[in-house]
């Protein structure tokens, strides 16, 4: 595990996707989405070929680092080596944690995608940094994802106690729900990248995440 890994940027993890934009321009909406209090970012670009999936990540490489927020780079970890990114993210049907430190090495931190119990401890085993749990509510930004709700992520915390997020269906109005079930923080599509204004939804979303684990860190006991 990369000890310099910091789960406090989980609070409020950008995942990236073009098709919600509305034609404006994804760089535009990720900086006034830092603006609003994003403190992470996913760059996903499932329908680019690898050389322009490359000159992506490098570009957006160039705008986090400006902005000071971590870059993630969804499943492939050879991009995210080759663009300078912080970390990788890998799902499921993704090269497995183990190959992906290999690969790596302290180079990267590693998320990855638990949606059970069985399958957050085999992910801390094998050396993942966080793990992405859900989805948290019902998505349309992926029609396949079954819904396992806020208790399931509680069950994956307390058993593994590693940096969690919640993702899926997450927005203003439920944010506080995932942080409350011990979530360091919540990932967002849709609910602001969707948005007229980028920069007030990430704000409004920062707000309910961080209100609900405030008082778990005035009062560490």
């Amino acid at each position: 595990m990369i000890l310099l890994f910091d789960k406090k940027r989980l609070l409020l993890y950008l995942c990236t996707d073009r098709a919600l934009a509305m034609g404006r321009p994804l760089a535009a909406l990720v900086e006034a989405a830092v603006a609003g209090g994003v403190t992470m970012v996913q760059l996903r670009e499932k329908g680019l070929n690898t050389r322009d999936f490359l000159e992506e990540a490098r570009a957006m490489r160039a705008l986090t680092k400006r902005l000071g927020v971590p870059l993630v780079i969804n499943d492939r970890v050879d991009i995210a080596l080759a663009a300078g990114a912080d970390g990788v993210h890998l799902g499921g049907n993704d090269l497995p944690v183990e190959a992906a430190r290999a690969l790596a090495g302290g180079r990267l931190f590693i998320g990855a995608t638990a949606r059970s119990v069985e399958a957050a401890r085999a992910a801390k085993e094998a050396g993942a940094d966080y793990l992405g749990v859900g989805a948290m509510f019902p998505t349309g930004t992926k029609s396949d994802t079954v819904t396992i709700g806020p208790a399931t992520l509680r069950a994956i915390k307390e058993a593994t106690g590693m940096p969690t997020v919640g993702i899926g269906g997450v927005n203003a109005r439920n944010a506080a729900l995932v942080t409350a079930a011990g979530a360091d923080g919540v990932a967002v599509v849709s609910a602001i990248l969707s948005k007229p204004d980028a920069e007030a939804a990430a704000r409004a979303i920062r707000k309910a995440a961080e209100g609900a684990i405030r008082p778990a860190r005035d009062n560490p006991e």
